[in-house]
């Protein structure tokens, strides 16, 4: 079991950035793969950006490219979203998951999941 918590949304003008935390308790985080997903109102979950168990590999989905990144700190079980230059498209709940695969933009590959954080930027 793998217990996960976000935090760091908030509300933000366009063009501005937030970081996300989400925070990991429970078994051998430091090998999982980590992944953000989003989920707006009326829309399906999307995924927005993973990252391999080391850190080493990366993964954005083309929404995110050149304003997202992604990190993670295994000895503080934590990983990051650092998203600028946000815009009022990026509104949605924020999750974070955990992976034991390597299957990183598909949602059904994704074994644990936090509550969400919600991130609104208004125009």
């Amino acid at each position: 079991q793998v217990q996960l918590v976000e935090s760091g949304g908030g509300l933000v003008q366009a063009g501005g950035s937030l970081k996300l935390s989400c925070s990991a308790s429970g078994r051998a985080f430091s090998s999982y793969a980590m992944g953000w997903f989003r989920q707006a109102p009326g829309k399906e979950r999307e995924f927005v950006v993973g990252i391999s168990w080391s850190g080493g590999r990366t993964y954005y989905a083309d929404s995110g490219k050149g304003r997202f990144t992604i990190s993670r700190d295994n000895a503080k079980n934590t990983v990051y979203l650092q998203m600028n230059s946000l815009k009022p498209e990026d509104t949605a709940v924020y999750y974070c998951a955990v992976s034991s695969s390597n299957m990183y933009y598909d949602v059904r590959s994704y074994d644990y999941w936090g509550q969400g954080t919600q991130v609104t930027v208004s125009s």
